[in-house]
């Protein structure tokens, strides 16, 4: 295992913001880690890569323990705090120098660095402080730095905070390209984000775990019901609707469309179909609609 955590609880005076919470992951995964604002998440983050210790519990990455050898974890680990801490006055590659001589890497630096400003797409920027840069560059700059030392497990908080879409969807195509070849934790906000490039979603509530699942399977299991949308050529009464067999309720979208609800595992699209043929309309469209990762994140979080 990459990661393994084991009952690991964390106390701030009388506020308890991780219970007993255990996990572990496999090399080449990469986990989102959703929750609430409070949830622990960053928390969590701190405790493996050994910012802060926990209360209780044991962490090991790599084999290697967060208390007895916090050393050998920090070499194992790269990663990329929420606010992404930078030293704006000083340019790319010289910061990048910088974190390369933290780490001892020696004559390797230069070439690693070059590597790292290639990978992340800094190149275009080379000549610029990191005062200068987007908040998109920045961003490479502090994915750049955490992966200077070629680390086999990288966290990440927050990643795509602040990103416009454009930038947004360059990181996140970033992160994946990168997840290929190691262990990656991120924890982020925006939930279609987890959906593309995570194979699994952990959601934390309240300092437990409340989900630890592949992200198709939170998506199949999650809900009670089942979806379809069709749109017809022309108006329908909701009251029609409503008498399809096995309809449990129905919602007016745009136009013609309509969103019909039934229960799990009924589908209704040839009952659907029928209603048309009976009353003189034409189905212009229909199909199934799956449930999103945000529906699931309420359901699992809401107080």
């Amino acid at each position: 295992m990459s990661i393994i955590v084991s009952n690991i609880s964390k106390q701030f005076g009388r506020q308890l913001a991780l219970d007993n919470v255990s996990f572990s992951i496999n090399p080449g995964e990469i986990v989102g880690l959703l929750g609430p604002n409070g949830a622990g998440k960053s928390t969590m983050m701190k405790i493996i890569t050994c910012f802060i210790p926990p209360t209780s519990g044991e962490v090991s990455v790599h084999g290697f323990d967060i208390r007895e050898q916090s050393l050998e974890v920090r070499k194992k680990v790269g990663y990329l705090p929420e606010n992404n801490p930078l030293y704006t006055d000083m340019y790319i590659k010289e910061y990048l120098g910088f974190v390369a001589g933290i780490h001892h890497l020696g004559k390797s630096s230069s070439k690693r660095v070059a590597d790292m400003m290639e990978v992340t797409g800094l190149m275009p920027e080379k000549s610029k402080k990191i005062g200068a840069l987007s908040k998109g560059y920045r961003q490479r700059v502090g994915l750049a730095q955490a992966m200077i030392h070629d680390p086999e497990v990288l966290i990440l908080d927050e990643p795509t905070s602040g990103l416009d879409p454009n930038q947004l969807v360059e990181i996140r195509n970033l992160i994946a390209e990168i997840g290929k070849q190691k262990t990656i934790m991120l924890s982020t906000h925006i939930l279609q984000e987890v959906e593309a490039i995570c194979s699994r979603a952990i959601i934390i509530n309240q300092g437990r775990i409340v989900a630890d699942d592949s992200t198709g399977h939170l998506l199949s299991n999650a809900s009670e019901r089942e979806l379809v949308m069709v749109e017809f050529d022309r108006e329908v009464s909701i009251s029609g609707l409503k008498t399809i067999k096995g309809v449990i309720t129905v919602k007016k979208l745009q136009g013609f469309s309509w969103l019909i609800e039934s229960a799990k595992d009924l589908d209704v699209r040839q009952e659907v179909f029928r209603y048309a043929v009976d009353n003189g309309l034409t189905v212009l469209s229909m199909q199934k609609q799956g449930n999103s990762l945000e529906e699931v994140f309420q359901q699992l979080t809401k107080p």
